[in-house]
């Protein structure tokens, strides 16, 4: 029989899965955290359970915060289990069970105003976010705040009815500011090269389309520490929903699972206080940038590179990508070749057993990480894990041979049918544009590189232009495993 999540069941649910040995009733909020995803609550909130754990820091427990549909979802979910989490930690051979308890409350997504005042009481010293790679309003092409997209203009103009997650931050700062109360730390924990600087380009760039003098105040006084989170968390569904049922006896609305492994560095830099977290495992630096290029360019770009072969080949599962010979081999020569040299010396870190790590990782058959989990937004991620170590290779005179191929997959991908006829089904915000442009680039490549807010320079490099070229037209009429088998035999670039 299965215990329903909450805190009256935990004495039945610590028979199979470890459980929080401090007292909510004890705890007290520190952090509002935007975007209670997996991700966050198989990173952030199980570091912070690991240090309540140790009987420290009982003021830094989470609230729970968001502007989106998906966040009202996850509110209701977790609300009705007394906002406890169980995270499920599996390796080959391992499969463990925790319930975390670090969250206490989530604001309603539906009431910004609720959620500024919250922003606004002293007790609040970091603000922290997981809002996807996307929701960040970068400019693809440019890799800056774009002050021009819709939903930061609809914020200048109304600055006191917010509608973004930096909207919300800057009305809290504000009610803050005017206070006299000392301003929160804004953290974010998104996988995006700079994470701290380009959070602190959208608050203050936001903040300077409707009240200059107040964007100064923030640049003075407000800190956006830099960090490199790692973990591979993929999306929850009926099958682990199903298995932590079955397997714990825990009947959880939305459970995480997760691979072992878990990585965070980050700047020591606070304006009011911060949890001890180097107690549990967190790297402080004065520097992440090493950290946050070595795991972007060869994890994030290492899941770029094998999504999309993986995709048109009708593979559901990473680690059954790993398992087909062409990606593992293509995924390896790439990296080595292409990416690896690009990345400049991490402190303490050998690159080469790094990039074994990845491989073992990625092939982890307990995870049941998702080709179409790594499809998704590439518009987004694409300029950020791929297009900079193509950019770095180019200015070098090296080699683009495969990361040439890459953006050709994914070219090849957005036509819509694997090379089986199976029909695709996109997970891109820019989908429609995509889907055109890879239509296009069939009889024309150079179609899918006209879009500029995305490639940028690089879709305007000859040599580029040419490896592109080659290799589309080869999937389109090799198909994808042919076109893998020259690449790797060194005949795709000639």
């Amino acid at each position: 029989m299965s215990n329903a999540l909450s805190l009256d069941n935990l004495r039945h649910i610590q028979a199979k899965a470890a459980i929080p040995n401090y007292q909510r009733s004890d705890m007290k909020a520190g952090i509002v955290h935007f975007g209670i995803g997996n991700f966050h609550r198989s990173h952030q909130a199980v570091y912070l359970d690991d240090l309540f754990n140790l009987g420290v820091d009982h003021d830094w427990a989470i609230i729970g915060a968001g502007v989106t549909s998906y966040d009202s979802a996850m509110r209701d979910k977790l609300m009705a289990q007394d906002y406890l989490t169980t995270v499920v930690e599996q390796d080959v051979g391992r499969s463990e069970a925790r319930v975390t308890g670090a969250m206490i409350d989530f604001l309603d997504p539906a009431n910004p105003r609720a959620t500024i005042e919250k922003l606004a009481d002293p007790a609040i010293r970091i603000v922290s976010m997981t809002i996807t790679e996307g929701g960040y309003f970068i400019n693809p092409a440019s890799g800056t705040f774009d002050p021009a997209h819709q939903a930061i203009v609809a914020d200048a103009a109304n600055p006191a009815n917010p509608k973004t997650v930096f909207g919300i931050i800057l009305a809290g700062l504000k009610l803050r500011s005017e206070r006299g109360i000392v301003p929160f730390t804004v953290m974010s924990c998104d996988n995006i090269p700079g994470n701290g600087h380009v959070t602190e380009h959208a608050v203050v760039g936001l903040a300077k389309l409707s009240d200059p003098s107040f964007a100064d105040w923030i640049e003075k006084t407000v800190a956006f520490p830099n960090s490199m989170v790692d973990r591979i968390t993929p999306a929850t569904g009926s099958r682990e929903i199903d298995h932590c049922e079955e397997v714990f006896n825990i009947a959880d609305h939305w459970p995480v699972y997760c691979e072992e492994f878990k990585q965070w560095v980050m700047e020591d830099k606070f304006t009011a206080g911060r949890p001890a977290l180097e107690k549990v495992g967190v790297t402080f630096v004065d520097d992440v940038a090493p950290f946050e290029l070595m795991k972007i360019r060869i994890l994030n770009g290492g899941h770029a590179a094998i999504a999309y072969p993986a995709a048109l080949l009708d593979i559901h599962f990473v680690h059954e990508a790993m398992q087909e010979p062409l990606i593992r081999d293509f995924l390896g020569k790439l990296e080595m070749s292409e990416i690896i040299p690009c990345v400049p010396p991490v402190p303490e870190t050998d690159l080469n057993d790094y990039f074994s790590l990845i491989e073992r990782r990625f092939a982890n058959p307990k995870i049941g990480d998702t080709i179409p989990r790594l499809c998704q937004d590439g518009s987004n991620r694409q300029p950020k894990f791929i297009l900079p170590s193509t950019a770095d290779r180019l200015k070098r005179g090296g080699d683009i041979t495969g990361l040439s191929l890459v953006s050709a997959l994914w070219c090849r991908y957005f036509a819509g049918t694997s090379d089986s006829g199976q029909k695709i089904e996109f997970n891109d915000a820019s989908a429609d544009r995509l889907h055109a442009a890879a239509l296009r680039a069939k009889d024309y490549p150079l179609a899918f590189l006209e879009l500029g807010e995305i490639f940028g320079d690089v879709g305007k490099a000859e040599i580029f232009q040419k490896r592109f070229t080659r290799a589309l037209t080869s999937l389109w009429d090799r198909g994808t495993r042919e076109t893998l088998s020259a690449y790797l035999e060194g005949s795709l670039g000639v």
